[in-house]
């Protein structure tokens, strides 16, 4: 028996991301009649109709979707074996989008910073920030997300994670708030205000509730926000008290600190573990040398911006 075509794996590829022959064949710049002659070939090795029309669309069969992971990966390996590879020198005409998932308050914090370092040795680059509908490695195994931003929950086993930097939560209010008069906040004071909680899910427990449990207490719970970003800005308007990453109050650059401008922010009553944030992303992408360079800029973004908030605190 003669080897198969190699190049019916990016076909396939494209097939099964797509979940369309016409899909597929314009990612490839084929015509559609030579895309349904692919798939009738790719059928015929498999043994399996990979497609099937449900409707007026096409579905992908189990069989698709058990070779989806495992086409992708050959796929890009066998580019990226064969690309040639960009040493740090050449990263200044490098032209690449970089999509990085990470959620609004990452975004806000750190984000300027980034594309300003990135801008400046590599113009030809950009950042493509997506949101983060729900924790899931697929993005990064697929290959629509190259980095992701956040708290390592959740993910897949292979997955490869490098530490940026510790948080903790704080309250916030808006300035002049009731809580701002008071000599300190007791768990039951704490407990007892009107609260908006963040949470992509609609969730509303959380740490801070297990501290409070412990003690009898429970949080008046008023509003569930998707993101930290809301949950600031419900905050500055109303008499709700938000819970929130301290470095999401960082000073932007040119402007004053978030926190003595608009907001008043205080330690919690109740102790809660701090957070690390890391990046992500797939093994894949490890020895890519545009994704290590991107890796070495987003770490130094944080590490440049966490030290310095954490000098100007100490010379408060």
């Amino acid at each position: 028996m003669s080897d198969p075509d190699l190049n019916l794996l990016i076909a396939l590829d494209a097939l099964i991301a797509e979940a369309s022959v016409a899909g597929a064949a314009r990612r490839l710049g084929l015509s559609a009649s030579a895309m349904s002659r692919t798939l009738t070939r790719l059928r015929t090795l498999t043994g399996d109709p990979l497609l099937v029309r449900a409707g007026r669309r096409m579905v992908l069969t189990p069989g698709a979707e058990a070779l989806r992971e495992r086409a992708t990966n050959v796929v890009h390996e066998a580019r990226s074996m064969l690309r040639p590879s960009s040493p740090a020198s050449d990263i200044s005409s490098l032209e690449r989008t970089f999509t990085i998932r990470a959620n609004d308050g990452f975004v806000e914090a750190f984000g300027a910073a980034l594309i300003e370092a990135i801008t400046a040795a590599a113009p030809g680059l950009r950042l493509c920030f997506a949101p983060k509908v729900e924790k899931s490695p697929l993005p990064l195994r697929d290959g629509s997300a190259d980095l992701e931003i956040g708290v390592v929950s959740g993910m897949g086993p292979e997955v490869r994670v490098q530490a940026l930097f510790r948080d903790r939560f704080v309250a916030v209010v808006r300035r002049g708030h009731p809580i701002e008069a008071w000599r300190s906040v007791s768990a039951a004071r704490y407990a007892a205000c009107g609260h908006v909680v963040t949470s992509r899910r609609g969730r509303s427990h959380g740490p801070v509730d297990v501290a409070l449990q412990a003690l009898g207490l429970t949080r008046r719970i008023v509003a569930i926000v998707p993101s930290f970003p809301a949950a600031l800005a419900v905050a500055r308007c109303s008499d709700l008290v938000a819970l929130v990453p301290a470095s999401y109050l960082r000073p932007l650059p040119g402007k004053q600190p978030l926190g003595p401008d608009t907001t008043y922010a205080f330690e919690l009553p109740v102790k809660t573990e701090p957070i690390t944030i890391s990046q992500m992303w797939h093994p894949r992408l490890e020895l890519d040398p545009a994704h290590r360079w991107l890796r070495e800029q987003v770490r130094l973004a944080c590490t440049r911006l966490v030290a310095d908030d954490g000098a100007a605190a100490g010379s408060d």
